[in-house]
């Protein structure tokens, strides 16, 4: 780490650039009170970057951070929802420059009718609005002395960037911009892909790869400035993912020395953000897999394993184009998107799995005869469940957003605005939660009832709704029972059911407007939120104790070994159920203190991929660590976890994430 970085570390780590920010509101509702839906979003994202002051670090390439913790507003504004989680299509600004975007789209206006003239004018007031702001931060870089950001902003963003710092300054001004307009958890796409260019450039003209490097580890730290102005459930939940490695267009490998060079950055910053995820298949090379399994080492959390082999045809089978599904990329946790193409809300709601499963079995379960007919009446509760989600997708509203349409194709072309279906995809995503509190509860009632008749249905029922006080006995036959994590058939193949259940009931209910339901494995925060609300399930879970995170074990399963876990999740045809949702593992971090521990880990995930595997994430950690975190958080600021689908920093989670976190099952080798 050179002694440049050392020093923006220690910047970023000391927080003062967070008493440069003013707590300053200006109300526009009379500006906006006679105008469109699109042009009362074009004015409030002018009226926010009129409202910030460009501010500069010292010794920063980078800039645009925010000064003010507000801004602009008016009334009603928050009445409806802001699009997000969605991946900007970087690589056409950065290719031509906003100058050139802007042209395209006053060329559009003087041709459109005038149903589309509001679109195209509210689009153009927000691009004059963004460079205005740039060339502000321009003139203030220049009086401050920044000379390499002033240089770099007299190119971009009017025109293209050539070089990699350019370009650089540019994708942070992007991202800025869009925050700014309200676009929370908007993640870094392909990142590797659409700035190699600019690092071949710059590589032929004589720059160093130590100089680039320096860069991007420059570039890493701005981004983790203000994350405490974006959090989404949680404080590090942010949406700053970005992608590494996988196919062109065409099939081909495309991870390059400088996707090795990104993960060489993190790997050396130690940060939250940018968050790393990395696509692979049965070729990639076992020396890559090492190397990720470094990173795991550091406790960052990531990379995040995403397997081409599985995604791909899974993306195809959703309707996307074979083209189209080579090039995606996950949202701000796991979901699969396509970049630049996308307004697919891949996170609508959640499906649980033990919300169901209990509901039936309270209602059901003395009524039939055998355990299939059971099995039945789960099935249709899924089937129910779907339709309500999907009648919650509807209900969303979404605002208008005329400076994210520039950066969705189709919207600019079609006249439409990204919450008017104007992107080239529309699909709506749900979350299935909970899915090994489900089998492993099905499992136990198919002992205890009806393979072995140990209890009564009126046993296990009068047990549950007293949430087994007095149960004891009962509770622990149920917590013995056969768990999901263990590779055993009959468990496993009661979760193929019930994932069947779910996809199967998604998948012929394609709308109008040729827009699909998506399931997945995800959780999201509601492996705690939705279990506070499920009764005693008959895995031997009491009511209101959280579900395990994901597509995981539950947080009661005995697990025989990491092995038997991956086998267990990867039984299933994941291609049906590819919204995305990791199986997650926690490693004691003892296990990579050498060389024969990195192998093993590597092979581990080497497994994963080649038994048919979607998404994997693995989180280094030690329970005697994070219980002194919890008791002496002035000694672990750095220490960060893997949560659910990104990383944060331990001593900021709500209490009730870090003791899901600690009681998860660490796997030692």
């Amino acid at each position: 780490m050179t002694e440049r970085i050392q020093k923006q570390l220690q910047n970023l780590k000391s927080e003062e650039y967070k008493s440069r920010r003013s707590d300053v509101t200006l109300d526009i509702t009379d500006d906006v009170a006679d105008k469109t839906p699109l042009m009362k979003s074009a004015l409030l994202f002018r009226a926010n970057l009129a409202c910030e002051d460009p501010i500069i670090l010292p010794d920063d390439r980078i800039g645009f951070y925010r000064s003010k913790m507000v801004g602009a507003t008016y009334e009603g504004e928050n009445s409806i929802n802001v699009p997000k989680n969605i991946i900007p299509d970087y690589e056409m600004m950065l290719t031509k420059g906003m100058d050139q975007v802007r042209s395209e789209v006053v060329e559009k206006a003087n041709s459109c009718d005038d149903e589309q003239k509001d679109f195209y004018d509210s689009v153009c007031l927000t691009l004059d609005a963004a460079l205005e702001f740039a060339d502000r931060y321009r003139e203030s870089a220049k009086k401050a002395g920044s000379e390499e950001l002033y240089k770099a902003l007299c190119q971009v963003p009017h025109k293209a960037p050539e070089t990699l710092l350019e370009a650089c300054v540019f994708l942070k001004f992007i991202i800025f911009t869009l925050h700014c307009n309200r676009n929370a958890q908007i993640p870094f796409g392909r990142f590797d892909q659409y700035m190699r260019p600019y690092y071949e450039h710059d590589l032929k003209h004589g720059i160093s790869r130590e100089e680039l490097l320096e860069l991007i580890e420059e570039f890493f730290i701005s981004v983790n400035y203000d994350g405490d102005l974006y959090p989404g459930m949680q404080q590090g939940d942010n949406g700053q993912s970005l992608m590494l490695g996988g196919c062109d267009k065409e099939g081909n490998n495309v991870f390059s020395d400088f996707s090795k060079l990104c993960m060489e950055a993190s790997l050396e910053l130690k940060l939250i953000d940018p968050k790393i995820n990395l696509r692979v298949d049965k070729n990639t090379p076992i020396e890559l897999l090492e190397f990720a399994t470094v990173m795991t080492k550091q406790g960052l959390g990531f990379p995040q394993y995403n397997n081409d082999d599985i995604v791909i045809p899974g993306l195809v089978k959703l309707g996307y184009s074979l083209e189209d599904a080579r090039d995606y990329a996950v949202a701000a946790c796991w979901e699969f998107i396509i970049p630049a193409k996308g307004m697919d809300i891949p996170n609508v709601t959640a499906l649980s799995f033990p919300k169901i499963i209990a509901r039936t079995v309270e209602s059901k379960l003395n009524e039939c005869n055998s355990f299939e007919e059971l099995l039945n009446f789960v099935e249709k509760g899924i089937n129910e469940e779907c339709d309500k989600v999907i009648a919650v997708a509807y209900s969303r509203k979404w605002e208008m957003s005329p400076y994210l349409s520039v950066y969705i194709r189709g919207c600019i072309e079609s006249g439409k605005d990204v919450a008017e279906r104007g992107a080239v995809y529309n699909n709506f995503g749900f979350h299935g939660t909970g899915i090994a509190t489900a089998a492993d509860s099905l499992a136990a009632i198919k002992e205890v009832i009806y393979d072995k008749g140990i209890y009564t249905k009126e046993e296990l029922l009068e047990a549950l709704s007293l949430n087994f006080e007095g149960y004891n006995e009962l509770r622990n036959r149920l917590l013995s029972c056969p768990k999901m994590g263990n590779n055993i058939p009959g468990v496993d193949g009661i979760a193929d059911r019930l994932m069947d259940a779910f996809s199967n009931a998604l998948k012929e209910k394609e709308d109008i407007y040729g827009r699909r339901f998506r399931p997945g494995t995800g959780s999201a925060m509601y492996y705690i939120s939705s279990a506070e609300k499920v009764p005693a399930t008959a895995d031997g879970r009491k009511a209101g104790e959280p579900f395990g995170s994901s597509f995981s074990p539950s947080l009661e399963c005995r697990l025989n070994g990491p092995l038997s876990c991956i086998k267990s999740f990867t039984k299933h045809d994941m291609t049906e159920i590819i919204n995305g949702g990791p199986l997650t593992m926690e490693i004691h971090s003892s296990t990579f203190r050498n060389d024969e521990g990195i192998k093993k880990v590597a092979q581990l995930v080497k497994a994963f991929i080649d038994l048919g595997g979607h998404q994997l994430q693995l989180n280094s950690i030690n329970r005697d660590t994070l219980l002194d975190a919890l008791d002496h958080p002035e000694r672990h600021k750095n220490l960060i976890v893997r949560v659910w689908g990104w990383s944060g920093y331990f001593v900021e989670l709500e209490r009730k994430y870090q003791e899901h976190i600690i009681k998860r099952t660490e796997f030692m080798f």
